[in-house]
C-alpha cells in the first residue's frame, strides 16, 4: 500500500462518521489530503467503496503482521484461530467506520463486496496458519470462518463491556463451534458415506481450490 493510499484512508475515516462511505466523504478526503482528484480516482475508481476495501485490506495486513510477531507456540490450533480473529478486530481503528461499512454492505448492490472481504480475511487466517487443504475442505473452512468473523464483528459493535470481554467470550464459543463442525465433518468423510462421496470420479473428489494463473498477459515467466 502506497503512502498516498494510506493518507486517503486516514482522511476519509474522519468524514465517514458523518457522511458514511459516500462520494461526499471521498471528495472531502481528497480535498483534505491535497491528492490530485484524477490520481485519487485512478487509485480508487469506485471512490469510497474502493477506499473501504483498501481500509479492510490494511486491517488484514496489520493482523498478519501482529500474528507473525506474536509467540503462538503455547496455543492450541483453535486458540491460534481465535487469536487471529481477535487481532483482526484490534486492527480496526474506527468502530463507527466499520458500523457504517456493514450497514452499507447489507444492500444488494454492495453485498458481494462485503462477502468477498470476509472471505479474504478468513482465507488469510487459514493460509497464515498453514492450512494445506486441497479439496472441498478449502472452501468449507473459509465459509465457516467467514461466518464467525461476520457474527463476531456484529457482536463487537454492540459490546460495551470493559476490554470487550463479552466479545472475546462470544468469539471463543464460535471458534469452538467451528472446531466441533470440523470434527464432525472428519467423522462423516472417513465413514462409508464420506468414502462414497469422495470416491474417484465423484463430484466432491473433483473440487479443488482455485489456482493462481501464470499464463496471463503481463506476467513474467
Amino acid at each position: 500500500m502506497t503512502e498516498t493510499e494510506d493518507r486517503l484512508i486516514d482522511a476519509i475515516l474522519g468524514h465517514v462518521v458523518f457522511d458514511g462511505w459516500s462520494d461526499t466523504s471521498f471528495d472531502a478526503a481528497v480535498a483534505e489530503t491535497g491528492v490530485d482528484p484524477v490520481v485519487a480516482r485512478g487509485l480508487f475508481p469506485r471512490g469510497a467503496r474502493d477506499l473501504a476495501r483498501a481500509w479492510h485490506d490494511r486491517g488484514d495486513d496489520r493482523m498478519v503482521a501482529a500474528m507473525e510477531a506474536a509467540d503462538l507456540s503455547d496455543l492450541r490450533y483453535s486458540e491460534k484461530v481465535a487469536q487471529a480473529v481477535w487481532l483482526r478486530i484490534e486492527a480496526i481503528d474506527d468502530k463507527e467506520a466499520l458500523r457504517r461499512a456493514m450497514v452499507q454492505n447489507v444492500l444488494p448492490l454492495n453485498a458481494p463486496d462485503g462477502a468477498r472481504m470476509l472471505w479474504q480475511t478468513a482465507d488469510r487466517i487459514w493460509t497464515l496458519l498453514g492450512d494445506s487443504s486441497d479439496d472441498y475442505n478449502w472452501y468449507t473452512k473459509r465459509m465457516t470462518l467467514s461466518g464467525v468473523i461476520g457474527s463476531t464483528l456484529l457482536f463487537w459493535l454492540g459490546d460495551d463491556t470493559p476490554d470487550a470481554s463479552a466479545t472475546r467470550d462470544f468469539l471463543d464459543r464460535r471458534i469452538e463451534n467451528v472446531m466441533q463442525f470440523e470434527k464432525l465433518k472428519s467423522r462423516v468423510t472417513t465413514g462409508p458415506l464420506g468414502r462414497a462421496l469422495n470416491a474417484p470420479g465423484s463430484l466432491l473428489s473433483m473440487i479443488r481450490p482455485p489456482r493462481p494463473r501464470d499464463d496471463l498477459p503481463g506476467r513474467s515467466h
